[in-house]
């Protein structure tokens, strides 16, 4: 598709004269520092996404899941997130060593409503500050570290327009091939090659499950 330049927003003198400035609540909630809502909502969080951009501003968002708390608060401008074992890809922590700024947004289940905290993360393997994250005996090898700079709640209007904590809403998860069919089609795309007979697949769908049953942490 053709994008017709002459409609694209390209100041921020015209965006604002096509939107309503941002008044109340709105306007006025953003905290600087982690207050006692924040805190609590944060301790009863098991879920995030974490935002970040490499040094030439590329972008990325990951999704961040745990115990409700697993993101820990070390005073009231500083979290820890611990680097639980994932793909290797290390894309977070690779965009935070080049460049530090970084967004969260935080979920709890049953809730509509969000928490948004916008800062800058530094990456750690200080087995002092990582110890407190340990699980099943494990500690994570590396952390990061975020220094708060905004924290505010987030509406519920994206929930309810998704429908996203209705049940009777939820696709099921059949629709889709597995995920393991879905990559390796990928890859085979990639490559110029035959998509991989289903016994493949299979196989690689077992593994991927034995991987969520024993590395977790």
């Amino acid at each position: 598709m053709k994008i017709d330049q002459g409609e694209i927003v390209g100041s921020l003198a015209e965006l604002d004269a096509l939107t309503e400035r941002a008044s109340g609540g709105a306007a006025g909630k953003t905290m600087r520092r982690i207050d006692q809502y924040a805190r609590q909502y944060i301790g009863l969080s098991p879920f995030c996404c974490l935002a970040t951009g490499d040094g030439s501003g590329h972008a990325d968002v990951t999704p961040r899941g745990d115990k409700p708390g697993f993101v820990r608060i070390l005073d009231n401008t500083t979290l820890l997130i611990p680097e639980r074992p994932g793909n290797n890809r290390m894309d977070s922590l690779r965009n935070i060593i080049e460049n530090p700024s970084l967004g969260l947004l935080f979920f709890i289940p049953g809730f509509e409503d969000t928490l948004r905290i916008n800062g800058r993360g530094h990456v750690t393997k200080d087995p002092r500050l990582l110890a407190e994250s340990t699980v099943d005996g494990k500690m994570p090898k590396l952390g990061i570290i975020v220094s708060v700079d905004e924290a505010f709640l987030h509406c519920v209007k994206a929930f309810r327009r998704s429908r996203l904590s209705d049940a009777g809403a939820q696709v099921p998860r059949a629709t889709m091939p597995t995920l393991a069919r879905m990559i390796m089609d990928q890859m085979a795309e990639k490559a110029d090659e035959a998509k991989p007979a289903e016994a493949a697949v299979k196989a690689f769908d077992a593994q991927i499950e034995e991987a969520y049953r024993t590395t977790l942490y």
